[in-house]
């Protein structure tokens, strides 16, 4: 999966309606250019192939400010609305996705209810968890990784990087256990006092 089809339908989907020019300045406005493959023209590509699936609605909106024709605008469909929802569950519930993938899935991980967030990501945790258990019984009880070269050093990068996604997916689950971010279906907190 790539994420510049999963940011191009979360930024609309937030929108409502908008045309590439506004769905590219959100996703800059995120920081996306700099940790994705959400280029410029990546975006107006994702839009462009996303209406000829039938996932975005377009029509003709207001003239450019540049005097220009009139700019094309996008909306999703119920297909589009859908597909959005699959790539968000399938990016948090991935053992391994890309980390553009997963920092978009992240980034828009409030457009889900909390519980349904919560099961995605917990389905990540055991699938991770899966995956290194099945690393591990491979190996002779008292193994040093060290002694066996380079293919140690390959198999200490595995589980190195498998213990680091999996400690911060459990991270991210208990602070969302613990009330982290408004989610789809919550009502915002209340503003405190001298804010």
């Amino acid at each position: 999966m790539k994420p510049v089809r999963l940011l191009v339908l979360g930024a609309l989907r937030r929108r409502g309606r908008a045309h590439g020019y506004q769905v590219r300045t959100d996703l800059e406005s995120w920081g996306a250019h700099e940790w994705s493959t959400a280029t410029s023209g990546s975006v107006y590509h994702a839009l462009k192939s996303m209406a000829d699936q039938g996932l975005l609605a377009t029509c003709e909106g207001v003239p450019s400010e540049a005097a220009g024709p009139p700019r094309i605008e996008y909306e999703l469909t119920d297909k589009g609305e859908q597909e959005y929802f699959t790539l968000l569950s399938q990016a948090l519930a991935d053992r391994e996705p890309s980390l553009d993938v997963l920092g978009a899935a992240v980034g828009l991980i409030e457009d889900l209810p909390r519980e349904h967030a919560l099961r995605m990501l917990r389905e990540r945790a055991r699938a991770m968890h899966e995956w290194r258990t099945s690393i591990t019984s491979q190996l002779p009880a008292d193994t040093d990784l060290d002694t066996w070269g380079p293919v140690g050093e390959v198999l200490s990068l595995w589980l190195t990087t498998a213990d680091a996604r999996a400690q911060w997916t459990h991270r991210l689950i208990r602070r969302l256990e613990e009330g982290a971010f408004t989610m789809a279906g919550e009502d915002p907190a209340p503003a405190r006092q001298g804010e």
